[in-house]
């Protein structure tokens, strides 16, 4: 319960002040932003029946090798085809690599599109900004994430955020540019709640969430250094447009902090042993396995980033030499977490009833190159490389699109960026011809002109 005292002041039944939860809060910089917890007014444009669909976004920072996972050419010359065998699965028009056998027993429900492309540079950010957004950045204008769109268009359900990132947003991929994570021109009011924690990790809690009295003292500390510089800098804090914000978002945002809903739906714990085993012990596997519980909870999207960087970390980047790993890395380190994670996220959805309505897909910047490099790996190809979906209304078991005889580029059915949002956007009920408020406050499409959903896989 949240009690108005006058000028603006927020005493909650703790006793709490606006000023309290500066200290304790979850506001990410000085913008004072409460985003992370709440999303404003819910702006319509969605067909009548989906309201109740959700999507995990699985984004594979990196970008795996079409080659040598979903799109295998196994007649082609070895420094093509690389050092894995295709395996069979449970749908008949599906082949995949050997080095996911427990996505063989699901293929039944999901589809590869094989032809997926883009024409910008083939650096990470670039990809990552079309493969979640829609659009490259130019003129200065970054485009909305899928989920920040679904944000503004739709609001939230309960007392959790609309949007959710796990396990945090990505980091530096060399090209020093925007990755598309948070709502651009719609404003830090729609910007996602990030978790900026392992869920993997035996002390795992997410501190936002905690009540004010068990937030810990590094915490209070950031809270504090945020609140002096509020008190230096901003002198009429009380009258300005921030406070305005804060005063809109602050009961949902204060709602959130001490929702038994929300922990209980951030509290792995709750899980039998049992389950958290079967997605695997690992970050992602964790991070699979919360965003099933965030779906149930009510949350709308959430984005799950297999890594975080390419740099600090064994990823999905196999140019061979250091720090990057090789083919072989791939299939040693990177394969059984994301082949175990993925496979039990889908196995659970289905039975618990829940895959029908909640979209799985799974997207990466760009392909690999053809041809394997000296060092034993595959440089960047944004020319063609296999992105696949599940749920949502989704028909399993089926591949759209052909690529060239050495998974170069499309010969039949090419995709593009635009295409992969819009087909979100469908499967979510959204209308594509909806326009959100873009910069000076000018209408932006939802997705341009012409653009259509990939209707091939419903």
């Amino acid at each position: 319960m949240l009690k108005i005292t006058g000028r603006g002041s927020i005493t909650t039944c703790d006793g709490i002040t606006r000023r309290d939860f500066l200290e304790v809060g979850s506001l990410g910089a000085i913008g004072l932003t409460l985003s992370k917890f709440s999303a404003l007014q819910a702006m319509g444009a969605v067909s009548k029946g989906k309201d109740e669909r959700a999507a995990i976004m699985i984004f594979n920072l990196g970008a795996p090798s079409q080659l040598d996972t979903w799109d295998m050419k196994p007649d082609a010359p070895r420094e093509i085809r690389g050092p894995f065998n295709p395996i069979r699965t449970n749908s008949p028009d599906i082949q995949i690599s050997e080095i996911f056998p427990l996505h063989a027993k699901h293929a039944d429900k999901f589809s590869l599109v094989r032809t997926c492309y883009h024409t910008a540079a083939a650096v990470h950010d670039t990809g990552h900004q079309m493969m979640q957004t829609g659009r490259l950045f130019t003129g200065g204008v970054n485009t909305p994430h899928a989920g920040c769109a679904l944000t503004y268009m739709q609001g939230r359900r309960s007392d959790l955020p609309a949007h959710v990132i796990l396990p945090e947003p990505m980091g530096a991929t060399g090209g020093n540019m925007p990755h598309g994570q948070d709502a651009g021109f719609l404003g830090k009011a729609y910007d996602p709640f990030v978790l900026m924690a392992d869920p993997s990790k035996s002390d795992f809690k997410v501190p936002d969430l905690l009540p004010p009295s068990e937030i810990g003292e590094a915490r209070l500390r950031r809270r504090r250094d945020l609140r002096d510089i509020v008190d230096d800098t901003v002198k009429n804090f009380e009258a300005s447009e921030t406070a305005k914000l804060m005063d809109t978002n602050f009961a949902s945002a204060y709602r959130l902090m001490t929702s038994d809903k929300a922990r209980a739906a951030f509290d792995l714990s709750k899980e039998p042993q049992k389950v958290r085993e079967r997605y695997g012990m690992t970050r992602f596997g964790q991070c699979c396995l919360l965003a099933r519980r965030l779906v149930e909870a009510g949350v709308r999207f959430i984005t799950i980033n297999t890594f975080i960087t390419v740099f600090d970390e064994i990823t999905w980047d196999i140019h061979g030499s250091k720090p990057f790993t090789s083919i072989a890395g791939m299939k040693d380190i990177v394969a059984p977490m994301y082949d175990q994670g993925y496979s039990a996220l889908l196995e659970d959805l289905s039975q618990r009833g829940m895959l029908g309505n909640t979209l799985v897909c799974n997207l990466a910047e760009f392909g690999r190159t053809p041809k394997i490099n000296p060092a034993g790996g595959r440089d960047h190809w944004p020319q063609c490389w296999t992105v696949y979906f599940a749920g949502g209304g989704v028909k399993g078991g089926r591949v759209v699109g052909k690529s060239d005889e050495i998974g170069a580029y499309p010969v039949e059915r090419p995709v593009k960026p635009p295409e992969v949002l819009a087909t979100i956007y469908h499967s979510l009920g959204l209308d594509l011809e909806t326009h959100l408020p873009g910069p000076n406050s000018r209408p932006f499409p939802l997705v341009d002109f012409g653009t259509q959903p990939i209707r091939e896989l419903f």
